[in-house]
């Protein structure tokens, strides 16, 4: 069997592969003899956003930030509290049984951790190949022509099939999880901080596979990380989290060049610039405090307790994320108010 590359469509025609409306995941806190609900932790609390076929959506934040959450749910590992996952003009929230499964063919994800993402007790061909044997589409010689094929793909020796994991490497242990994802011919894959495991040098050769795929298969990522520089060598757009909200979502060039939410522009300052002078320029925005609990978020907007701008409104009103320029969106009074 061959893996074909579809055609890439131009900017003006591609088609929305994933749309995210006011999407909630809340999990349930319970308490006492008759495990009362007492409350929830508001992991994801009403992000919305689009998906273009052949794009990579980054989705970045600081740790607790729902990020994860968002991905899980999205793909209905976390089932939805409440919103909509359009995935190809399906509702994945009221897809169930045999729906569910066949969808799922097209919607594939990435796990963070290489070393527990892997049965230890199955090998290569094993977990490779088990996709095709759940989905009934390859058996016997053909299934195995198909694992090696895909092990070349993402550049391990088809050899190794008859392996198990730990003798691999952390980011062979990782290309083989991306080996499983691409298996049933993906139209979406999730990849949850798919390099934050990895040596330094590792997660560059990771991240170019993955472009290199993108480029090969039209796939379209939504790409979920901490490090802002590698987010910005592979994103098309970004996306910025904060306590389960998305606080401003833009293209690329515009978030690091021009970004307008003093989270971002806080994060933006932590990224270190390789240039000696204008790194000794440049100010640093220190953000004091911790990171609130989502169980028990401020009233008003979010970043409120640690905004070095907030004001009285800040304080009171949870902004609603607004277009403030074409393709750029932004949840901030003070931002709102200067428009």
């Amino acid at each position: 069997m061959t893996i074909a590359a579809p055609a890439t469509p131009t900017t003006e025609s591609r088609e929305i592969v994933l749309r995210v409306e006011n999407l909630k995941k809340y999990f349930p806190i319970h308490r006492g003899v008759f495990q009362s609900h007492v409350g929830d932790v508001k992991a994801v609390d009403g992000i919305s956003f689009t998906v273009h076929r052949g794009e990579t959506l980054g989705l970045v934040g600081e740790s607790g930030c729902g990020k994860t959450t968002a991905g899980r749910t999205i793909i209905r590992l976390y089932e939805p509290t409440a919103g909509r996952v359009d995935f190809l003009g399906t509702d994945m929230a009221s897809l169930k049984g045999e729906s569910l499964r066949q969808i799922r063919q097209k919607m594939q994800m990435i796990f963070q951790d290489p070393y527990a993402s892997l049965n230890p007790r199955m090998s290569v061909f094993k977990i490779v190949g088990e996709p095709l044997e759940v989905f009934h589409i390859a058996a016997g010689e053909e299934r195995k022509e198909r694992v090696a094929q895909l092990l070349e793909l993402v550049g391990l020796n088809p050899d190794f099939m008859r392996r198990y994991p730990h003798e691999f490497s952390g980011g062979q242990r990782q290309r083989i999880g991306l080996a499983r994802s691409l298996a049933l011919n993906p139209d979406l894959i999730i990849c949850d901080e798919p390099i934050s495991a990895l040596d330094v040098s590792i997660q560059a050769q990771v991240v170019n596979l993955l472009e290199d795929l993108q480029e090969k298969l039209g796939l379209t990522y939504v790409f979920i990380a901490h490090d802002l520089s590698m987010v910005r060598h592979i994103s098309n757009r970004i996306a910025v989290m904060y306590l389960g909200k998305i606080m401003e979502l833009t293209d690329r060039d515009t978030l690091y060049s021009n970004p307008q939410h003093p989270y971002t522009q806080a994060l933006l300052s932590a990224v270190p610039v390789p240039d000696p002078v204008i790194e000794e320029k440049r100010q640093r925005i220190i953000l004091e405090g911790d990171l609130p609990s989502p169980a028990h978020p401020p009233k008003g907007c979010n970043f409120n307790t640690r905004c070095p701008k907030a004001f009285d409104t800040c304080f009171e009103v949870d902004p609603d994320i607004a277009e403030i320029a074409p393709g750029h969106f932004c949840a901030c009074h003070l931002v709102k108010g200067r428009a």
